[in-house]
């Protein structure tokens, strides 16, 4: 057990770092700013309580620890009313998947069982063919000029795979990904009233639509995921209704996740390779490294910039004394650019060993982390040899938001 051995620093401190990270500027670039955080030391105090967390060995620890839960139902009921915890949007997420506990975490993952490389192999004709189709209408817009490579790729990869694989109606496409970037609000780290509420009403209305799917498959069965999670869950709930909510919440997490995340990477990816034009020139003579490539933009810029954990017991943590129930923020997108782990960690380098926690740890690794690097090696190696002169007219603007990284657009054109 890890001693404490100094004082909380000062919260003063991250109250400005916070305010400049909430700003475009911060939101564009939030490095610079990390690495002033980060030299504060491993563990420092959040303005609002529990702490932030920098260092890479250290948050590694955390999500790979079983003394680190997750803020589960339990936890967040604990709060209080008024608080963004009990928001609704909120009270729903806490039932999903990657906001359970073990025992009820393990078997609720068991019952998931999807992507594994079966599921994988079904799915990337799917992928190929997509990407093929996307990077179609993109090189006809580039004719034309200047295209938005955010909107007529990065968006549209996602919801028609997930989408293919789970059998929801093309039609249905732009509004569940309309509804997913409202929805993640209640998954921020500092979310406004406002953005509460429309993630409430987000999630009133997915919950609408899958509630309906799964009644429809249960009475219309077919080979697709839902209806075996029915199966699955009629032998492990003998409750029609708790079976069919069980169901519901699986759609839920696996749209959630397989949408936002992975819609960033592919810009992201994009974004980077094309301010490195060294970089994407090597890229274009070696596809060979692709996977190197997608692993890197994981660690140099990945989707998601902070994980949450809470206590199961009092303890010390880069000595820090933590209570039982107090929450640490995993700063991940300053852990991934911690010198004590990555050598010139803001170099971005294909040939760097992978090392990152874009997808979490422990228990709690992204079931999907399969199927995103799919979509993004597929998506990268066509790219390239279709596209090799693509470049970048103008810098993205950013969605605000601090914890979950979305770009607007990406503004590209052939040279």
């Amino acid at each position: 057990m890890e001693t404490a051995v100094s004082p909380p620093p000062d919260r003063r401190f991250a109250v400005s770092l916070f305010s400049r990270l909430r700003t475009a500027k911060g939101q564009a670039n939030p490095f610079p700013i990390y690495a002033e955080l980060r030299a504060r030391g491993p563990v420092v105090a959040a303005p609002w309580g529990g702490h932030l967390v920098t260092g890479f060995d250290l948050c590694d620890r955390v999500l790979r620890s079983r003394d680190w839960l997750e803020p589960d139902a339990r936890w967040r009921e604990q709060q209080g009313d008024g608080t963004r915890w009990t928001a609704p949007s909120s009270r729903e997420m806490s039932r999903t998947l990657p906001a359970l506990n073990p025992p009820e975490h393990t078997w609720v993952r068991r019952s998931a069982g999807m992507f594994d490389r079966t599921s994988l192999q079904e799915i990337s004709g799917t992928v190929g063919r997509t990407t093929t189709r996307l990077l179609d209408t993109l090189g006809e817009r580039l004719r034309d000029g200047e295209a938005d490579f955010n909107a007529l790729v990065s968006e549209e990869l996602p919801i028609a795979t997930i989408g293919y694989w789970l059998g929801l109606p093309t039609a249905d496409f732009p509004r569940l990904r309309e509804l997913t970037h409202d929805q993640v609000f209640t998954q921020e780290l500092l979310p406004s009233a406002s953005q509460l509420a429309t993630s409430d009403a987000a999630t009133a209305e997915l919950r609408a639509y899958f509630m309906e799917l799964v009644r429809h498959r249960r009475a219309h069965p077919g080979e697709d995921p839902v209806s075996r999670w029915i199966a699955t869950w009629d032998a492990l709930e003998s409750d029609q209704d708790k079976a069919d909510e069980a169901v519901y919440f699986l759609a839920l997490f696996v749209l959630l996740a397989a949408l936002e995340t992975t819609s960033t990477l592919l810009s992201t990816m994009t974004l980077l390779l094309l301010e490195h034009p060294r970089q994407w020139d090597w890229l274009t003579v070696h596809p060979d490294l692709v996977p190197a490539a997608v692993e890197e933009s994981l660690r140099y810029d990945p989707p998601t910039h902070v994980i949450s954990r809470v206590a199961s017991q009092d303890c010390a943590l880069g000595g820090v004394e933590i209570r039982k129930d107090e929450m640490v923020h995993l700063m991940v997108g300053a852990a991934h650019r911690d010198p004590a782990r990555h050598e010139e960690p803001e170099l971005f380098n294909l040939h760097r060993k992978p090392a990152h926690l874009a997808f979490s740890g422990g228990i709690h690794y992204c079931l999907g982390a399969p199927l995103a690097r799919l979509e993004a090696q597929t998506l990268l190696r066509q790219l390239v040899g279709r596209f090799p002169g693509l470049t970048l007219v103008r810098r993205p603007a950013w969605a605000p938001r601090v914890a979950f990284r979305r770009p607007l657009n990406l503004d590209v054109a052939l040279i």
